[in-house]
């Protein structure tokens, strides 16, 4: 992608650790284990989505090698520029039959105006997640890990991701299987930060136990 890679702490990251390191145990006891946070934002809403959706079930190495490819192909990687690449052109990049359809029907949802950023600040989360799964290709985890990742939304628990379910299963269910209701549950306690406290389970899955 054009453009450098911005890591940046949100503004909200120490209250959240406070409020979580007061209202659970257990996660207090995973925050001090895990390095300081360091989260990564690379290009605009549109290069965001685009390269969630070329990345999907492949490496990260064939991810950044067909993006290259993509955004040589589109010159810009803007919606309009992508929206008027043909299908074939979109192949040709490397991306599948399905992926190109994707990444078309996103450049197409931009450039006409049916998603619209700006408007997505005065949006609450679940709007913004129904807006943002009306593109083929972005189901509700990719439109969690957007608001996560890129709008730095504080209060998201993605109770479909497995890295949340083996974190939780870990601390919170003494390794067994856990329902979603139950990680819900588990998960009012870091209200309004959730986002936080997911951050935290993800990174405690790298921590080595004593």
């Amino acid at each position: 992608m054009p453009g450098l890679e911005a890591r940046v702490t949100p503004e909200y990251w120490a209250e959240a650790k406070r409020h979580l390191a007061k209202s659970d145990p257990v996660l207090r006891k995973l925050m001090r284990k895990c390095r300081d946070v360091d989260i990564a934002s690379r290009g605009d809403a549109f290069q965001t989505l685009a390269r969630a959706i070329v990345g999907q079930q492949i490496s990260t190495k064939a991810a950044q090698s067909i993006w290259k490819r993509f955004a040589d192909c589109a010159g810009t990687v803007t919606p309009a520029r992508v929206a008027a690449l043909s299908h074939e052109s979109l192949r040709a990049c490397g991306l599948s039959n399905a992926k190109a359809r994707y990444v078309h029907d996103l450049a197409s949802h931009f450039a006409s105006g049916s998603l619209r950023p700006r408007r997505w600040p005065r949006m609450d989360d679940e709007a913004i997640i129904e807006d943002l799964t009306r593109v083929k290709g972005i189901g509700r985890w990719s439109a969690e890990m957007f608001l996560m990742f890129h709008l730095m939304r504080p209060d998201l628990l993605p109770v479909d991701d497995l890295g949340i379910r083996r974190a939780m299963e870990r601390h919170f269910n003494a390794g067994r299987a856990i329902k979603k209701a139950k990680m819900h549950k588990i998960g009012e306690r870091w209200a309004p930060y959730r986002s936080v406290a997911s951050w935290y389970l993800w990174r405690s899955l790298e921590v080595v136990e004593d």
